[in-house]
């Protein structure tokens, strides 16, 4: 498998990262370690987890997917081979990741994030840590299609960009973490990140995890040319849109035990004139031959500017498939097809 550099570090990670989230809920201990195995036999050494996690979030299973991957780098003996990232949540009114107060993006909260994460995953250093979210109030993603009001809400007490990237300049120099990353952010935010680091106060973001799909192209707006520029690296979320891409949920459907017939979570892609568009691209992909998880995949993992795809499976099929994306010759056909549609319907789940 393709190993790509991960922003200007010398750490090169697979174009497909493992995603970890559905273990402790939809999956077991059992089964996230077989998809470990699995992945890492085709050449996977990226993996991705969250304190957060697993989803949906609940205080009785926050951190069980750290304590999955941990026991499984354990008995595996092979931390040194793996590119391991964890994420810090943002601002939060859920109380359980504190010991019962909310979290912010403070010192004391991001140390006893930390802490607790490197317990949970049995290890001294974590190799990209990340801000899940903005402590900001922005949309879910950052990314909106239109400006949800204005002037843009903010918290009297809200931790200012250069406070926080000075914590992670701490943990740098600890030892406890080797990268700095961000997820679900804008623009702007990606820049004041990068510009409190050229000030001296913290470490350079090397990496954004956003969700990036078929419905949902925000990042191409205005982030792939920051993120080219100041070379920070795509890891894109979701590529199968929460199993949508899959044509599982076409005309309606809702099979048992899929992640929304489970948890009712997918509104992000139930948006006004979502079925339509989702119908017409997993069409697509069956007019190219190709099952719709495979064709979603596929389109991800061969856009330039993503570093990584970040995957996720609750069965070994699912996976199976996933990871057979890389095989897949995406063609200059495909391409135009695929903006056809692009061009007519933009992006309805941002």
């Amino acid at each position: 498998m393709e190993k790509r550099r991960l922003g200007r570090t010398d750490l090169h990670v697979s174009s497909i990262c493992l995603g970890t989230m559905t273990w402790g809920q939809q999956n077991t201990e059992a089964e996230g370690q077989a998809q470990m195995d699995l992945a890492f036999d085709h050449g996977v050494n990226f993996l991705d987890t969250a304190e957060l996690y697993s989803i949906p979030p609940k205080p009785e299973t926050q951190g069980s997917t750290e304590r999955i991957v941990g026991n499984w780098m354990k008995a595996r003996g092979n931390r040194d081979r793996v590119v391991l990232a964890t994420k810090v949540v943002g601002r939060t009114a859920n109380d359980w990741f504190r010991g019962g107060r909310p979290s912010k993006l403070v010192r004391s909260d991001i140390f006893d994030a930390i802490d607790k994460s490197l317990t949970r995953l049995r290890t001294d250093y974590v190799d990209l840590y990340q801000i899940h979210f903005p402590e900001r109030r922005v949309p879910w993603g950052s990314n909106p299609t239109r400006v949800p009001s204005w002037p843009s809400p903010r918290d009297p007490d809200e931790t200012p960009i250069a406070e926080t990237i000075a914590v992670f300049d701490e943990l740098v120099k600890s030892g406890k973490i080797r990268n700095f990353g961000l997820s679900n952010e804008s623009s702007w935010g990606v820049m004041r990140f990068v510009f409190e680091s050229e000030k001296g106060m913290g470490p350079r973001p090397v990496s954004l995890q956003n969700a990036y799909n078929l419905v949902n192209r925000t990042f191409e707006v205005n982030l792939a040319e920051v993120c080219d520029r100041e070379e920070v690296s795509l890891l894109a979320y979701s590529p199968l849109a929460q199993g949508y891409l899959t044509g599982k949920y076409d005309h309606g459907a809702r099979p048992a035990g899929a992640r929304s017939t489970l948890f009712n979570r997918g509104q992000r892609y139930e948006t006004p004139n979502a079925a339509e568009v989702l119908l017409q691209y997993n069409r697509l992909a069956l007019e190219f031959n190709m099952e719709p998880a495979l064709f979603a995949n596929a389109f991800v993992v061969n856009r330039p500017f993503v570093i990584s795809n970040i995957i996720g499976a609750t069965s070994i099929p699912q996976l199976e498939t996933a990871l057979s994306s890389v095989s897949v010759k995406w063609t200059a056909e495909m391409q135009e097809a695929v903006d056809a549609i692009h061009q007519r319907v933009g992006n309805p789940c941002p």
